[in-house]
């Protein structure tokens, strides 16, 4: 059998949890996530845990927060005056929104705090600053 290693096209099912258990991602019901090891294209600490298995291998892999989505940056969370805001945005702490930088990127942002004077948006990743915990099962390696 072909062992999985860097450059390789992988196809792998998974199971994305949290350490209370809960689930935050999965590919059941869906195409395994196709992929090429070492890439860059997955978290870090899920790309390394993938060379040596071959076809029907399944692992419990467990991630901590720096091999994942980073921890949280302090700086990427900012108040600004909510007059600034649209009337029509909804700013329930939870909500989603988008901004625009400077260059013109769409970037997504999540309202964290909002008084009478600011809302606080957060561009932090939504498992930043989590451990995570992936069950994976390898469907198919294509080698480089």
């Amino acid at each position: 059998m072909t062992e999985v290693k860097s450059g390789d096209t992988v196809a792998i099912h998974y199971t994305g949890t949290l350490i209370d258990g809960s689930t935050f991602d999965s590919s059941d019901g869906r195409d395994p996530l196709e992929f090429v090891v070492g890439s860059g294209q997955i978290i870090p600490g899920l790309d390394v845990a993938l060379p040596g298995m071959t076809v029907g291998d399944k692992k419990t892999v467990k991630i901590a927060c720096q091999d994942a989505y980073g921890p949280i940056n302090p700086e990427m969370q900012q108040a600004v005056p909510r007059e600034g805001i649209p009337a029509d945005i909804p700013l329930e702490v939870g909500s989603q929104l988008q901004m625009q930088t400077p260059d013109g990127q769409a970037l997504p942002v999540m309202v964290v705090a909002v008084d009478e004077a600011t809302v606080t948006l957060d561009a932090n990743h939504p498992l930043a600053g989590k451990d995570l915990t992936f069950d994976i099962e390898l469907m198919k390696v294509e080698p480089a």
